[in-house]
């Protein structure tokens, strides 16, 4: 399994793509610390570009990356090795190299201009939200022979979780704009990975409170050590459910 894993680390790490997409980041990021008089409005510039670029790249990457590995994943299904162990290894490579892609490209310059507690939190959720959507990226080329269909799939979630989400939690508080629904909105924030990290990083840097009265019912509840926990493990649960779905069918799948 080891070997497995190390063959798909050095595979990518030999595609351009995944060094374009760690300088790209690093660009993005030295540029947002250096345009910006505090490093607080650096992580701010930085933060759209982690949730909407992020988990484009990591879920189109993975998806493509999966299809065309498919000869070799046939091969070694062919070999005295079990299903699990595969998809496993594959996994494991692609989350090990977008965290390290994203830990080269932006993580370096989040631990050189912003506090340590903030730049950790902000690590942690860039990577996190990188394997949420590698994970996403699995079960979309699970359910799915055709490749175009499963990357339309990857980009459809993409889109939902990046901009139709937040239209319609829009929507929802418009329509319901008279009843008192704001803490139902920390229970619907659970369901979207990069609303989530959102959130969590926009706490830390006390923006909360241009949000009014939403905002104190997210920092009541979110801001708490067991608030942060709990948001995390939700985080932990978007990369293992995904995955364990197409786990699951790749053990039964007729290559």
């Amino acid at each position: 399994m080891i070997r497995i894993i190390k063959f798909v680390i050095l595979d990518i790490i030999k595609n351009r793509i995944v060094l374009a997409y760690t300088l790209l980041l690093a660009i993005f990021a030295w540029s947002a610390f250096s345009l910006e008089d505090t490093s607080a409005k650096g992580v701010l510039s930085l933060l759209n570009i982690i949730l909407l670029t992020v988990p484009l790249v990591s879920v189109l990457f993975t998806t493509i990356y999966i299809y065309n590995s498919a000869e070799f994943v046939e091969l070694l299904t062919s070999q005295p090795i079990k299903r699990t162990k595969i998809w496993i290894s594959l996994f494991a490579g692609l989350a090990c190299s977008m965290s390290m892609a994203f830990l080269l490209g932006a993580g370096i310059p989040l631990f050189v201009y912003a506090e340590t507690t903030l730049s950790i939190i902000m690590v942690s959720i860039g990577i996190l939200v990188s394997l949420v959507f590698v994970s996403l990226a699995f079960f979309s080329a699970s359910i799915t022979r055709d490749k175009a269909k499963g990357i339309g799939v990857s980009i459809m979630l993409w889109l939902y979780f990046a901009l139709l989400f937040d239209a319609l939690v829009l929507f929802l508080l418009f329509q319901l704009s008279d009843y008192p629904i704001e803490k139902m909105m920390v229970g619907i924030t659970a369901s979207s990975p990069i609303d989530l990290a959102r959130i969590l990083i926009l706490l830390h840097l006390d923006v909360s409170a241009m949000m009014g009265y939403t905002g104190a019912i997210f920092k009541k509840f979110f801001g708490t050590t067991t608030g942060m926990s709990i948001a995390f493990l939700l985080l932990t649960l978007w990369i293992a459910i995904p995955y364990l779905i197409s786990l699951r069918i790749f053990r039964k799948k007729d290559l």
